[in-house]
């Protein structure tokens, strides 16, 4: 653990929260003192993807509910510019991060070459803008997994089974029903998909420049994960041919 006499003179720590409805910054000092905080809210300061709530709603298709993925990309550019008169970004020593679980991003094949050929001196939105398979980021509130989620228990023996093998029986809002849909309704997305972040360990890749682990924590809330074992579950994963 580095003590706080190793710090650097006026070090700062920058935490980020990436919800359903904006994405926010708390920056401290090595006093933890809050010295400053922005938020971006998606509805008011992005009007341009007239989301409700940082959502779409799909009247097409009964309790499917979504997040243009770039907005997010979009929110956290503006949230550093927000905060660039603020504070010294040479003096940030540490960054954490979270974000709203079960949103998930799909990663177009050549992502991770996007990724690491970032430009600071071009906006991340239009750097970003085609690295990925689909715009639609399912999300928490979706709902029209029913039919995935009774598959995927069916395939294990049972929703108890799923449940001690992933800790849950399937619910319709997790990654792995909403990953299936996709692979059914729209293989061409599935296959033209390189990496599948959470909304956590998306943010991370962006600010990382390459594809970022997912957190077991939330990994453990995506019905794919054996939480006995702390990896992903092949039986789960076998059920049809999944990438996390």
């Amino acid at each position: 653990m580095v003590g706080r006499s190793s710090l650097p003179d006026g070090a700062l720590f920058l935490g980020l929260d990436s919800s359903t409805q904006s994405v926010k910054a708390t920056v401290l000092s090595n006093e933890l003192i809050i010295v400053a905080s922005e938020t971006v809210n998606f509805d008011s300061e992005l009007p341009h993807y007239k989301t409700e709530g940082g959502v779409y709603r799909d009247p097409t298709d009964d309790g499917r509910i979504y997040s243009p993925t770039i907005m997010w990309v979009e929110a956290l550019e503006l949230l550093l510019e927000k905060l660039k008169p603020k504070i010294n970004f040479s003096k940030v020593v540490a960054v954490s991060g979270s974000g709203q679980q079960h949103g998930s991003v799909y990663w177009k094949k050549g992502g991770q070459a996007v990724l690491s050929s970032l430009d600071p001196g071009k906006s991340l939105a239009s750097q970003l803008k085609d690295a990925f398979s689909t715009m639609d980021s399912p999300i928490w509130m979706d709902s029209s997994t029913t039919k995935q989620c009774r598959e995927i228990e069916n395939a294990v023996g049972g929703a108890l089974e799923l449940s001690k093998l992933t800790g849950s029986r399937a619910y319709e809002r997790f990654t792995g029903p909403q990953i299936r849909k996709i692979y059914q309704t729209a293989p061409h997305i599935y296959e033209n998909t390189e990496r599948i972040s959470l909304v956590s360990s998306f943010m991370a890749s962006i600010l990382a420049g390459c594809y970022a682990s997912i957190d077991e924590t939330d990994g453990a809330g995506m019905n794919l994960m054996d939480i006995n074992k702390r990896t992903w579950s092949k039986a789960v994963l076998e059920v049809h041919p999944l990438s996390v």
